[in-house]
């Protein structure tokens, strides 16, 4: 067995159901699984791992609910930088087909990198496009080894353009290859328990590069063994439309026709919604994962996230791709997310502690997480930690140290601790070169555009 003992802290928020609050506050943490949250005065005098968090404002660990880690390889691109989001993909498909098993090996160590230093200790990614023999097996092989609690999706998109869809025919799937490789992922990496570091997720890229009979088939599937459902709904105008044109219906109606509202479902984005939809996702306690700066990014619009969270939606905030956001960094992007809802409602609407609590808490029941989120025994020992004396947080931290996270310009945490594991120490990742990441990442990229 090994310990874990945090103690010090200036101030510990541990977002549990009372919202409790300690100065001098510590962890205890056996097997990745805390024991005790509290007084550092209450602590055991010592442990395997003792970690002093003295000056530090520690957190339950950030959970990202929507990323595509492979995009991390066409970032910035001068052919997209203008583009709404179907011009968006029209550009990108093409390049994104030619990724290859070392491609998305790379791509996930960067993204996840980026996001262990930007508070984030879990996450689901959406890989929808496997081409050239890559896998989702090599991004749940890199989280493992980076000791990286993540929810992998076996994303899929098999309607191409001489069908009716947006992609290109050569970068989509067989619908029936699709649903076989979702069952030998399942077998192979889904772990339903507690504590799990690898879940896997079935998601169906979108309603313009999936046919209906492949929503049914996966969300019966899921349901079938117990998996979450993930898919893109409702992010723009031009989805709307098509959904209109093709099928008839808006997307949310489209989805609730195929099964896919629930407290086992959520989407990406949620923009472009109604009332009236926002009210049926609510009652239905389906998901959805707001991803504020792509949104800004590609002039998609700005979710509705608080009627959604008022409807009993779940809410949680997700990165999104680092093509359309060209960054990973989850403790900004609730910063983001807090400044949006502002911009559009008022500057009381949203507080600092109310976005911190849609990453945290709010992040874990998107996933369907009942042991990440907020820090209380039995839950899994994942935190983070941030110096106070540092230069953003100057002359903010004296006064609200939790808010400060928000409201100044973090760059990133001292501290992560990912299922009672060090993680991020003093800023740096833990056994990971960044030096040599980034310049094996950079030569991929060069090579694929």
């Amino acid at each position: 067995m090994t310990t874990l003992l945090l103690r010090h802290a200036h101030l510990l928020a541990t977002f549990d159901d009372a919202n409790r609050t300690f100065a001098d506050g510590g962890i205890f943490a056996r097997d990745g699984v805390i024991e005790y949250v509290g007084p550092s005065d209450g602590l055991p005098p010592s442990a395997d791992v003792t970690i002093d968090a003295s000056g530090m404002v520690v957190l339950p660990g950030l959970v990202n609910t929507h990323h595509h880690f492979f995009q991390t390889l066409t970032r910035n691109l001068p052919i997209a930088q203008d583009a709404p989001l179907f011009a968006w993909l029209v550009a990108h498909y093409p390049i994104w087909g030619r990724i290859t098993p070392d491609g998305v090996r790379s791509a996930t160590a960067i993204a996840i990198a980026e996001l262990m230093l930007s508070g984030c200790t879990t996450a689901a990614d959406h890989g929808y496009l496997w081409k050239n023999g890559a896998r989702v097996d090599d991004q749940i092989e890199v989280a493992r080894e980076m000791g990286f609690r993540f929810h992998a999706s076996r994303g899929s998109m098999s309607i191409g353009r001489s069908k009716g869809g947006l992609p290109p025919d050569e970068i989509v799937e067989d619908e029936d290859a699709i649903l076989q490789d979702c069952a030998r992922v399942i077998d192979a990496y889904h772990d339903p328990a507690r504590f799990a570091m690898t879940r896997i997720v079935i998601a169906p890229c979108s309603p313009f590069s999936v046919s209906t009979d492949l929503m049914r088939e996966s969300a019966a599937l899921a349901r079938a063994r117990g998996l979450t459902l993930h898919t893109h709904l409702c992010e723009t105008v031009d989805e709307e439309t098509y959904c209109l044109e093709r099928f008839g219906k808006r997307p949310v109606a489209l989805a609730a026709g195929l099964d896919w509202i629930g407290p086992d479902v959520w989407y990406a984005h949620g923009i472009v919604m109604n009332d009236a939809e926002i009210a049926l996702l609510g009652q239905s306690r389906t998901g959805v994962a707001h991803c504020p700066s792509s949104n800004m990014r590609l002039g998609s619009g700005i979710a509705p996230v608080l009627a959604q969270h008022r409807s009993g939606m779940r809410v949680g905030i997700g990165v999104d791709g680092s093509a359309s956001n060209d960054a990973s960094h989850l403790l900004d992007e609730t910063r983001q997310a807090m400044l949006l809802q502002r911009v559009v409602h008022g500057a009381g609407v949203l507080s600092a502690r109310d976005a911190l609590r849609f990453a945290t808490r709010g992040g874990a029941m998107v996933l369907g997480r009942d042991d990440i989120g907020y820090l209380a025994p039995n839950m899994a020992a994942d935190f983070i930690g941030v110096r106070l004396d540092s230069l953003p947080l100057a002359g903010g931290a004296v006064h609200d140290p939790l808010a400060a996270l928000v409201f100044c310009r973090t760059p990133g945490v001292d501290l992560s601790v990912i299922a009672g594991k060090v993680r991020v120490r003093d800023g740096n990742l833990v056994g990971n070169n960044i030096d040599m990441l980034v310049e094996r990442h950079n030569e991929l990229a060069r090579a694929l555009v």
